[in-house]
């Protein structure tokens, strides 16, 4: 990790812990995973407008972009539904510990699309967390939905978190975070039409589910969104992933002190989420070697 972008490290783990935190108010909101996701990406978007609105700045953008932030709005939404569901059929710690797996899926999907060869260590390290996940669910096999539902989003979220950092190469991390959240929530309304659920009963919540929504989608989606895509900018997609398996370990110590015994899993899920732990301290602590290295292979002392 380079010194330069430290603050930005430090801003990408303040985006981790809400994004923990988030998973909890998916497990506290009353509603189902698809409707909880169309409200999450419709207030989002809204917000994220009145934010252009008020810093005067332009909404404009060409056809082929538009297609590409439609195509993955559309994966952002599959992927919160994907990962809401895992939380409704299973559990906050089940759910977070196995979307770990990212870190596996990015390092084969990042080289193919940036054109570089597959490194070593990233499959290593991709592998280990694999292991760990191999020791929690062997002992915790009851939520095997939630795994799947869980794998298949962090799949999902590996490819969504690739496809970002090379949007950000040439577009605004703002204006991309409205589209895809606007595209998302657009795509869940025609399905909801489509399947007959988008009546006035579908607005009717309890207030506690407002307040929880209202938050999940300011603080969570909208300023969460807007700051990790600009974070992709100084950090590589594969970095970015890795620190994200930091999620559960937030995720869960939140878990415990709001839902208690609900939460609670044997040794062998802590023996597993803390060999996640270890990869992603030993990710940032290879970063950072091979960023000295290369400042010590630069550096010419100069002649007297």
């Amino acid at each position: 990790m380079q010194g330069s972008n430290l603050k930005y490290y430090i801003h990408l783990h303040l985006i981790v812990f809400i994004w923990g935190f988030t998973a909890i108010l998916g497990k506290l909101i009353s509603i189902d995973a698809i409707p909880l996701v169309w409200f999450r990406m419709s207030l989002a978007s809204l917000f994220i407008a009145f934010y252009f609105l008020y810093k005067k700045k332009s909404l404009k953008l060409d056809k082929k972009t538009l297609i590409k932030f439609f195509l993955s709005g559309i994966l952002i939404a599959l992927h919160w539904i994907t990962f809401f569901k895992a939380i409704k059929v299973s559990n906050v710690s089940v759910a977070l510990v196995t979307m770990s797996t990212g870190a596996f899926f990015t390092s084969f999907i990042e080289p193919f699309f940036f054109k570089r060869k597959i490194k070593g260590i990233e499959i290593i390290l991709g592998l280990m967390v694999i292991i760990g996940l191999y020791i929690i669910f062997s002992f915790e096999s009851q939520y095997t939905l939630g795994i799947i539902y869980a794998l298949i989003s962090s799949f999902l979220s590996a490819l969504f978190s690739v496809l970002n950092g090379l949007f950000v190469k040439t577009h605004n991390a703002s204006l991309i975070s409205f589209y895809q959240l606007f595209f998302g929530a657009f795509f869940i309304t025609i399905f909801l039409l489509i399947q007959g659920s988008f009546t006035l009963d579908f607005f009717i919540l309890p207030n506690s589910d407002w307040i929880y929504l209202l938050l999940l989608s300011s603080v969570c989606t909208a300023y969460a969104f807007i700051v990790s895509v600009d974070v992709m900018k100084h950090l590589t997609p594969y970095t970015v992933m890795l620190t994200i398996n930091l999620e559960p370990v937030y995720a869960i110590i939140l878990a415990l002190i709001v839902f208690g015994e609900t939460e609670e899993m044997n040794s062998e899920f802590y023996l597993g989420a803390c060999i996640v732990l270890f990869v992603v301290v030993l990710n940032g602590v290879l970063k950072n070697m091979k960023s000295i290295v290369k400042k010590v292979g630069k550096y010419k002392p100069s002649k007297k």
